[in-house]
């Protein structure tokens, strides 16, 4: 039996249940070993599903947080599929690791034949990660984490000619232009908009100071600024 079926029927198992089920007895069920059950379960709640329990006593879905059933057709399906793989493939760790695990929910509950269907969609972005695409994909984070945190950063930052500078920035947004990022920050520097490469920060540091967005200096002013704001940016 393939994980993914695995972990359907474990959740499908669980739910509606008002007593604990054994781990003994879903591994009867599924003719798998113990510790396949335990490392299953213990795969799924890190994942977020609500189940609660431990080895020797027995697992339920947390009281009032049943999973209802997923309505996807085939091709939304292959569609959250093939953007999980982009995500793995292009944004940082932390995304990257947060778009498996919602897909091994979304798997974990859907139908056998969506299931399948998942498993055969032929869009791909392979994951190559060297020691250079490993920095980056840590320096994504940091950008991501100073954006949701409201952090000032200061960036060492080399232009398209080579000119560095120090720049301190109020960041906003990140885009991803098929196949280069952008940061769309307010510049202190400049008193104004600006675009950085995160492919041209040499050093970046987010210190303990945070900024407050204004009507003249938040997200949409930034948008309207560089003339994207009737995008679709999803």
């Amino acid at each position: 039996m393939r994980r993914a079926d695995r972990l359907f029927l474990i959740i499908h198992a669980l739910r509606g249940r008002r007593t604990a089920l054994q781990a003994r007895s879903l591994a009867q069920t599924l003719g798998v070993s113990l510790r396949t059950v335990y490392r299953d379960v213990a795969d799924l709640q890190l994942s977020g599903v609500p189940i609660e329990g431990e080895a020797g006593v027995g697992y339920v879905l947390r009281k009032g947080s049943d999973i209802p059933p997923l309505m996807f057709n085939a091709n939304e399906l292959e569609a959250l599929v093939v953007g999980s793989r982009f995500v793995r493939a292009f944004a940082g760790t932390q995304l990257a690791e947060s778009a498996r695990c919602a897909l091994l929910k979304i798997e974990a509950v859907l139908p056998p034949e969506l299931r399948e269907r998942a498993t055969r969609t032929r869009i791909f972005a392979p994951v190559w990660r060297d020691q250079y695409r490993e920095d980056f994909a840590a320096l994504i984070d940091r950008l991501h984490a100073a954006i949701v945190g409201n952090q000032v950063l200061r960036l060492e930052y080399r232009d398209e000619s080579g000119r560095a500078s120090t720049r301190e920035v109020e960041p906003l947004c990140l885009s991803f232009w098929g196949g280069k990022w952008t940061l769309g920050a307010w510049c202190r520097l400049r008193q104004d908009f600006r675009n950085f490469r995160p492919d041209r920060i040499d050093t970046c540091l987010a210190g303990e100071e945070l900024f407050v967005e204004t009507a003249e200096r938040n997200l949409a002013a930034y948008l309207n600024a560089v003339g994207v704001g009737k995008l679709d940016l999803g």
